[in-house]
């Protein structure tokens, strides 16, 4: 589509200010199951989603249909858009910020360097090596995944913005047996690099997290110290993203208004968004209304120090946007996670005199409450005592407040993995949790 035609068309049509968001993806899927190529599909999509101000209101409109023919008609779907606009909110386009960092990483060419008929022979030897690690593991599902996506951001104001990520995942489902109870574990490493993806550490994480699980039962109820795995850890932490949210804040659905320079976690709690991680597709030096993105430690040694914001809460509120303006997500984070500490993993199980190692927690999309701050969650992982780790646990279910179980953080560990959303976390221990069992 010719984009200066389509500022042309819409000057022509009265439109005060225009702004053009498109992205250009590609992705490429393999899944092998019992030593077949159960799925292997290639796609791309375009989409143009345009905003521009008409009489004083915003108007919207979102296509895929990227022709010339189309121009007159996406101008007068932002006109009609904006006519049924009620409300008397200020609305206005952005001029774009003096300065935007470059950011090493975002993409690379290692992932198209190799040809899709080694991807799917790599993917066939990972079964192979899972499989051989311990004659229980009776299933092992194989995935591999790999996306591109150029953006571009036009406006009448003269911001022209462009950026290209791409992003890899190798990732291995596991189900171990041993005649008497089944368990499974999914394990996976995300780069863009290809050179990243470490099969045989892969390998054997994954088949030794569900064989060690066999034979989990109960433990009885009670209050435990607990470690949360970094994966755990992780999965807990993603359902409370809101709370940092100034539109949560501005509608008075956070349990963080009225907190910031109040702590509101241990003083080893650090929490970041970080827009410039390497090798992550959120990563980038703009949001998706055109501003300067910035690394920000929204919790810094247990104190709240601001929310994120994007144009329309800025506003509100007077300051100036975070960067975290994104189509189709309103607000939202790009690399969140609970920065790591010094302290080893294998240190904080010997420090445990009663205590859960918790691998796994179940429903945290209906179990966990970012309003209230509460979770009650299904749960798996190992007892420990006097330092050691005894047995599996299975079938239990821990309980507490988010924000109560921040503040009675003792120790983070060193390491850190990023969830499927980059929601990341090291492990850390918490002081106490109720947990329900026997």
């Amino acid at each position: 589509m010719n984009f200066d035609k389509l500022f042309e068309v819409a000057k022509q049509k009265g439109i005060q200010d225009l702004q053009l968001y498109f992205s250009d993806s590609s992705d490429f899927e393999i899944a092998v199951f019992k030593s077949e190529l159960e799925n292997y599909a290639i796609s791309s999509l375009q989409k143009l989603s345009v905003k521009g101000i008409y009489e004083g209101k915003m108007g919207t409109v979102t296509t895929e249909v990227l022709t010339d023919d189309v121009i007159d008609f996406i101008v007068d779907s932002v006109i009609a858009s904006a006519k049924t606009i009620e409300s008397e909110d200020e609305v206005f386009i952005y001029e774009g910020d003096k300065e935007y960092k470059v950011i090493e990483g975002l993409f690379s060419d290692s992932l198209g360097n190799v040809t899709a008929k080694q991807k799917i022979a790599d993917s066939f030897e990972l079964e192979k090596m899972i499989k051989a690690k311990d004659e229980r593991i009776n299933m092992v599902q194989i995935y591999y995944m790999e996306g591109s996506t150029r953006v571009e951001i036009k406006n009448s104001k003269g911001l022209n913005l462009e950026k290209l990520v791409n992003d890899g995942l190798i990732g291995a489902q596991v189900i171990a047996n041993d005649g008497k109870d089944q368990r499974s574990s999914f394990e996976y490493i995300r780069s863009n690099d290809y050179k990243d993806f470490d099969f045989e550490a892969l390998a054997t994480l994954a088949a030794e997290k569900a064989v060690a699980l066999l034979g989990a039962t109960p433990c009885e109820s009670g209050e435990y110290e607990i470690l949360l795995s970094k994966e755990a850890s992780a999965s807990l932490l993603t359902p409370y993203l809101s709370m940092f949210s100034a539109e949560s804040v501005q509608k008075s659905i956070s349990l963080l208004k009225g907190k910031i320079g109040e702590s509101i976690g241990s003083s080893k709690v650090t929490i970041v968004d970080d827009p410039f991680m390497k090798k992550s597709a959120k990563s980038g030096a703009f949001d998706d209304e055109g501003v300067a993105t910035s690394y920000k430690e929204l919790v810094k040694d247990g104190v709240l120090t601001g929310f994120l914001h994007n144009l329309k809460t800025a506003k509100k509120d007077d300051v100036k946007s975070t960067g975290n303006g994104f189509i189709g997500r309103g607000i939202a984070p790009t690399n969140f996670y609970i920065k790591p500490g010094d302290h080893k993993f294998d240190n904080a199980v010997k420090s445990m005199k009663k205590g859960i190692l918790i691998e796994n927690l179940a429903g945290t999309h209906a179990g966990a409450d970012p309003i209230s701050g509460d979770f009650s969650l299904q749960a798996s992982g190992f007892l420990v005592e006097n330092g050691k780790i005894v047995r599996p646990v299975a079938l239990i279910t821990v309980a507490g407040n988010y924000l109560d179980l921040l503040k009675d953080v003792t120790q983070v560990c060193d390491d850190i993995k990023f969830n499927f959303g980059y929601v990341g976390s090291p492990s850390i221990v918490v002081k106490s949790l109720m947990v329900s069992g026997l």
